[in-house]
């Protein structure tokens, strides 16, 4: 699927250009950091006859992507998205920060979410540690509104992607390396400050009542499976699909299966 084919708009409230496609009971995907709603194109594709199918474009890929903002404010977006589209509730479906961030949604607007969808991501915060080395990549590119760095579009290839992508279709690695070299810096350092320091919301996971499918690549090298395992425990109705020879973008990555997995979490759930 082409964004030609699909509607595309601006929501009054977010700015967030939209691919919105199909009918019925609506499913709607949020990307992670540095990615876009483009991330998701084989989903929208597969589900499009079935489903009504929207990705979005969170706040950094926007003219709105400074001064800061945090994940409770993504999901006051993700609501006016829902009222741009004129739906009261959906399935949200979240890659990693768009994981964190479904996971607040659901939290402050329980009855707008019918069930979640978290790829690759997580209910607890990053370590000390790794908030350290994440924000010192970043720091550079406070208040710049010149294109990241190459350099450092390229350095990131390794949280992103999984080493089996990385080796066999490096293709894929490199357009979003291009993609990533065109943003503004302020706009990732941002993006990347909205969570970096979020806090836990494991404790919370027992107030979600929706079906939630955690989709997760067993190569991620970001947030290990093992990291969303607990989530398992603590929200009432969770199911796992790991996703092989996948990493941290594991619906892009290895889109059939991905794919495949949420397919079916929709049709016997919904």
């Amino acid at each position: 699927m082409t964004d030609a084919s699909a509607t595309e708009m601006y929501r009054s409230r977010t700015d967030a250009l939209t691919t919105d496609v199909g009918e019925g009971q609506p499913i709607v995907f949020a990307h992670g950091t540095l990615m876009d709603r483009t991330m998701f194109a084989p989903q929208i594709e597969a589900l499009q006859d079935e489903y009504r199918a929207v990705a979005y474009d969170l706040r950094a890929r926007t003219d709105r992507y400074a001064p800061g903002y945090d994940l409770w404010e993504l999901a006051d977006d993700c609501a006016a998205v829902l009222d741009g589209i004129g739906e009261d509730s959906a399935v949200i479906a979240g890659m990693s920060m768009g994981g964190f961030m479904a996971l607040r949604f659901a939290l402050e607007y329980p009855e707008r979410v019918d069930g979640l969808v978290l790829i690759d991501s997580m209910a607890a915060p990053h370590t000390a540690e790794e908030q350290e080395i994440y924000g010192d990549l970043v720091a550079p590119l406070d208040g710049s509104h010149e294109a990241t760095p190459r350099e450092l579009a390229e350095g990131v290839t390794g949280y992103l992607f999984g080493d089996t992508t990385r080796e066999e279709n490096p293709e894929l690695v490199e357009a979003w390396v291009d993609r990533w070299a065109t943003y503004p810096g302020a706009a990732v350092y941002h993006e990347l400050h909205s969570w970096l320091e979020r806090s836990d919301v494991t404790d919370r996971l027992s107030e979600i009542d929706v079906p939630v499918l955690i989709v997760h690549g067993e190569e991620d090298p970001s947030i290990d499976p093992s990291r969303a395992e607990p989530m398992l425990e603590e929200l009432p109705d969770a199911e796992m699909e790991l996703i092989p020879d996948a990493g941290h973008t594991s619906n892009l990555e290895r889109s059939e299966p991905a794919t495949d997995a949420i397919r079916s979490f929709l049709d016997d759930r919904f």
